[in-house]
């Protein structure tokens, strides 16, 4: 051999017994991720179930099973290169910001606009489902081109920037969005809740080392039904029921078939208002890719990053040429999958369940008898987990930089709850000042992810005291803001051309100029302050520098 470098060809040990809970773990992430997504659809905008059973979940399942499939492959690749019989293939799944993402900013009010129009329910469903397919295509495309400057995304923006927006979501939609749904089966959720606690967040081993997921989900299952033998004998109401299933069980489903029509090419227009959240949820999964990639090395598993990113955005594609809406992604938790002892079997059983619940259909039997209650927990630990994940790998000086990307995400909870109120009493049924408060709280809430991201990296940027950075974002937040990339005070948050805004309400006009040159003057006002204080001031680049100047 070269340089006299021998490597022994051992047999890879691709199953294990940890592939079981490392099965379980991902496996249902996955299940929760597909209920979190009919869930919301039919309970905030009451989106007919059946449909997404039929046309939406099978393309989506399939992206996760080809893309599991894949790294189940890319293990092998691994092991076969560098002799290593202990390599845990990466796990891969539906991205639980961007599953929230999609319902709430773009399928939701996708069909809601629909049924405004005065389109017939079946029509509106269509028309969603074509915006969706649209939607993760270009989320694929989109991965695809950044696989090949990964590396240059991490150089433009801080890594408080990257990861507060990232931070904001799981915090406030992830984990927050779920916490009504276990307040409407108190018992069921929170006992539930407790098993996550106990398992994943606090890592301690429940008895017979059950998976803390599998273990979560049965002790809730078993709460309900025993609450729902009462509550059928005694008729008073413990629990709800457990989902809103109608029509039963639908068994090997052809209707998503109906993608192959490519009827929804023409829906690209209708598609485009929606980029503001579209784009930044594709970059959201690919840093993330990157990220996933970091943290397999560190405990030996050094997979090719470009491979990784390249995967998801094939998956992704595939996804929604077979009619999925909602995109793929690297799980964070490689690190933990390999502490738990799994190998390369978890990922080939998963996308063989997960592939089997969309295309065979028992995921709507799952979905029929599991309450949600007791799966949505597990999505309130990923939540958690991305958060402080978050903080983690951030330096500390940046901390605040976190903190402040999370209030165009607090804004933008507030207007999901407070908007069902308000659109059922009738905004321009409002007093003046509280529909002058609504707008403010729009443009707040518009586009908050680039808001976030731009925010954080900003702040970081000033931390830093590196004040002509700060400079070039807030230049760049004005420019996004004249599309309504940013701060967009449409319904729906909709993006649109700048020669447009004279068809838009005066007050709405006045609003985006108003925003887009305050960042230009905040443009300035940084670019002045690095200009006149260079010689004055020295950049940070260290905690311990930040720490010392602070004391």
């Amino acid at each position: 051999m070269p340089n006299g470098l021998i490597v022994m060809k051992k047999k890879y040990h691709w199953a294990r017994a940890g592939d079981v809970n490392a099965f379980f773990g991902l496996m249902l992430d996955n299940i929760a991720g597909l209920v979190l997504m009919v869930s919301l659809l039919a309970g905030v905008f009451q989106f007919p179930v059946d449909f997404a059973l039929k046309y939406m979940v099978p393309g989506t399942a399939i992206g996760v099973l080809f893309g599991d499939l894949m790294f189940f492959w890319l293990a092998f690749k691994y092991a076969k290169k560098t002799g290593l019989t202990n390599v845990t293939a990466m796990p891969l799944g539906l991205d639980t910001p961007s599953t929230i993402g999609m319902v709430l900013l773009v399928l939701g009010p996708a069909y809601s606009d629909a049924i405004g129009q005065g389109m017939e329910q079946q029509a509106a469903a269509i028309r969603t489902w074509h915006i969706g397919i649209c939607a993760i295509l270009i989320s694929g495309i989109v991965k695809g081109a950044l696989a090949f400057c990964s590396n240059w995304i991490h150089r433009v923006f801080p890594r408080a920037g990257l990861l507060g927006s990232l931070a904001a979501i799981a915090l406030l939609l992830i984990a927050f969005t779920q916490m009504p749904e276990l307040a409407a089966n108190p018992m069921v959720g929170f006992a539930s809740l407790t098993i996550v606690l106990v398992s994943l967040v606090g890592r301690s081993h429940l008895p017979f080392r059950v998976p803390g997921a599998l273990g979560a989900v049965v002790i809730g299952c078993l709460i309900y039904y025993g609450l729902y033998g009462i509550q059928t004998a005694t008729g008073v109401e413990l629990v709800e029921q457990a989902t809103g299933l109608g029509s039963g069980v639908a068994w090997f489903p052809t209707e998503w078939l109906g993608a192959f029509k490519f009827e929804w090419l023409g829906s690209f227009a209708d598609t485009m208002p929606y980029l503001g959240y579209i784009v930044p949820f594709a970059i959201a999964t690919v840093i993330g890719g990157i990220d996933c990639a970091e943290s397999a090395a560190s405990v030996g598993d050094d997979f090719e990053t470009r491979s990784v990113i390249g995967i998801e955005a094939v998956a992704t594609v595939l996804a929604s040429l077979c009619g999925g809406v909602i995109q793929t992604t690297p799980y964070i938790g490689h690190p933990a999958y390999k502490a738990m002892g799994g190998r390369a079997a978890y990922t080939l059983a998963t996308a063989l369940f997960v592939g089997g619940a969309g295309l065979i259909g028992y995921f709507s039997l799952l979905f029929l008898l599991i309450p949600k209650a007791a799966v949505l927990p597990i999505l309130v630990f990923i939540g958690i987990e991305i958060t402080a994940q978050s903080f983690h790998v951030t330096p500390r000086r940046h901390y605040a930089a976190l903190a402040v990307a999370c209030i165009p995400a607090i804004a933008k909870l507030v207007m999901i709850y407070l908007g069902q109120f308000v659109n059922a009493l009738d905004v321009p049924g409002l007093p003046p000042h509280l529909q002058e408060l609504w707008l403010h709280l729009s443009v707040l809430a518009g586009g908050f992810i680039l808001t976030s991201l731009i925010w954080a990296s900003a702040t970081a940027r000033i931390i830093d005291r590196r004040f002509i950075g700060a400079s070039i974002y807030f230049a760049v937040g004005g420019l996004l803001t004249l599309f309504g990339l940013m701060h967009s005070p449409l319904i729906g948050d909709k993006m649109f051309w700048p020669w447009e805004m004279d068809a838009f309400e005066p007050e709405q006009k006045k609003i985006i100029i108003e925003f887009a040159a305050t960042y230009l003057v905040m443009a300035l006002l940084m670019f002045g302050l690095g200009t006149i204080m260079k010689n004055e001031i020295e950049v940070i680049t260290t905690d311990e520098e930040y720490e010392k100047i602070s004391s």
